[in-house]
């Protein structure tokens, strides 16, 4: 009997079975049994690169069932368990999902505990690096060169307190469910152009040594078909809507690698251009002059929308760190990269910030998108365009596949029902994309936008609150504790209104 006396479900799970992606739980199959969700018959689920199926009625029942005996008694009452004859055998055991599907669970034995500590630790610092990172210099000249850096760093500490909160709830959850983002050119040395916003962008610098090119015709025809919010989305939906009708996301899967390229070559481009153009510094700090804003501006919280996105990995840290050799390390690996991650953000946004030639340019030309500050015929500008387009050109298709399997999965049964049910979500898709391109093509508002109101639930919200309510259910939960982490519920709270103010 004691071997029959042992929790289907126990609050110390050691190995998170939550996957931010259908796309490939994994299962520790030396204690399964004290860890497995329940059994689904084999005709009854989601292989990610075939057709779905949809669970049947039992499956569903099973799991209500299972949800039903936890509430009987306390998770420490070993009145009610499982005997051993109906559990499943480890390749027969699934996970549901309220969505209306389910997922095989592999074995760790095949790949848990590969990873050293640096390899993890870079594999998070890449995983974070996104396009948000083209928007820190413009978010630094909102909040002001002074408060930019300390908001920088302030948002890396509490976002990295969010995501060791996420880590350590391994130990407190008991049932978990996943539910599966005409430039005019101005020369200030004859090898390194930087270009200030056009009118529609609603800044109207007074700068007195623009060079416009008036009379060459080849650049008006090259501006005219080329328009990054009038003709270039049009271009794309040529290049990805074929890309998106791919049955399986697996091909684009390979080339993650661009994003670490990506990131570095970035870094090389700003270092290379801040030693060609030095720095043009002055602080004013409540006073804005001609060519420099104030160090402290009160529109510092658009930063901290944007910083929201950009240190966002809440999702899928448990993944991760469940390859990491050395456990016990998870929470030293997970700081170092934060820091990392936090450290890169500064460089990027100091660098650009500061060798942004003020004068002639005010720094209120600094664009959302940094790379826009460049000419198009800036060689070393392109290639990093070159770069970001391919790295979302294997991360759109794979986005695209997730919302497929969880709309059309859902609706149809059926991840891929015909080719016009797949043609008309993904036009609906890129025409989505296409429309914000043309008619709001600024990248920082987008990501402030989307990071805040992202962030609110999954990096402020859910772990504050998994945190809460271990701690009540344990009867540890105190008043400094609960205040504190209201706070940070209530900021988060904060972070989202304040962005439809600025």
């Amino acid at each position: 009997m004691d071997s029959d006396s042992r929790h289907l479900l126990i609050p110390e799970v050691n190995h998170e079975i939550i996957n931010p992606g259908p796309m490939n739980i994994q299962f520790d199959s030396s204690d399964l049994r004290s860890k497995r969700p329940f059994y689904i018959e084999p005709t009854n689920i989601v292989n990610v690169n075939d057709v779905i199926q949809r669970v049947s009625d039992h499956a569903s029942a099973m799991n209500k069932r299972i949800h039903y005996y936890s509430r009987l008694t306390a998770p420490a009452d070993k009145a009610l368990i499982a005997p051993d004859h109906v559990v499943p055998a480890p390749e027969e055991c699934y996970v549901y999902s309220p969505l209306g599907s389910a997922y095989k669970l592999q074995s760790y034995s095949e790949g848990y505990g590969k990873n050293t500590s640096l390899v993890t630790i870079f594999m998070i610092w890449n995983t974070m690096m996104g396009t948000s990172i083209l928007s820190i210099p413009w978010g630094i000249k909102q909040a002001g060169f002074t408060t930019g850096m300390c908001v920088i760093m302030l948002m890396g500490i509490l976002t990295l307190y969010c995501c060791y909160r996420v880590v350590k709830s391994r130990s407190m959850i008991y049932f978990i469910h996943h539910i599966n983002d005409t430039d005019a050119v101005l020369s200030t040395n004859d090898s390194n152009p930087v270009i200030c916003p056009s009118a529609g962008s609603g800044d109207h610098p007074n700068n007195g040594s623009m060079i416009f090119y008036a009379n060459d015709t080849g650049l008006e025809q090259f501006e005219k078909w080329w328009n990054k919010s009038k003709t270039v989305p049009f271009y794309l939906i040529g290049l990805l809507l074929p890309l998106l009708n791919f049955k399986s996301p697996s091909f684009f899967s390979k080339f993650n690698i661009l994003g670490t390229v990506s990131v570095l070559y970035l870094i090389f481009l700003v270092t290379f251009k801040a030693i060609h153009l030095g720095f043009h510094l002055e602080f004013h700090w409540f006073m804005q002059t001609e060519y420099f804003v104030p160090e402290i501006r009160f529109q510092f919280p658009q930063l901290t929308g944007v910083l929201t996105l950009a240190f966002f990995i809440h999702n899928c840290i448990i993944t991760l760190l469940k390859n990491n050799k050395n456990q016990e390390n998870n929470v030293r690996d997970l700081s170092i990269a934060y820091m990392l991650v936090t450290l890169t953000y500064l460089y990027i946004g100091v660098l650009v910030f500061a060798s942004f030639p003020s004068p002639p340019l005010t720094k209120d030309c600094i664009e959302q998108n940094f790379l826009d500050n460049f000419p198009s015929s800036d060689i070393l500008s392109f290639i990093a365009r070159i770069f970001l387009l391919f790295q979302m050109m294997t991360v759109y298709p794979l986005l695209g596949y997730l919302a497929r399997v969880q709309l059309l999965g859902h609706v149809f049964g059926d991840v891929y029902p015909s080719i016009f049910h797949v043609l008309a979500l993904n036009l609906i898709i890129v025409g989505a994309g296409v429309i914000m391109a043309c008619f709001y093509p600024n990248i920082g508002g987008i990501i402030r936008y989307s990071g805040a109101a992202c962030g609110l639930a999954f990096v402020f919200i859910y772990p504050s609150l998994i945190y809460m309510i271990s701690l009540r259910q344990e009867d540890r939960l105190t008043w400094p504790k609960l205040i504190f982490h209201i706070f940070i519920i209530i900021l988060g709270l904060a972070n989202l209104i304040v962005q439809f103010f600025m």
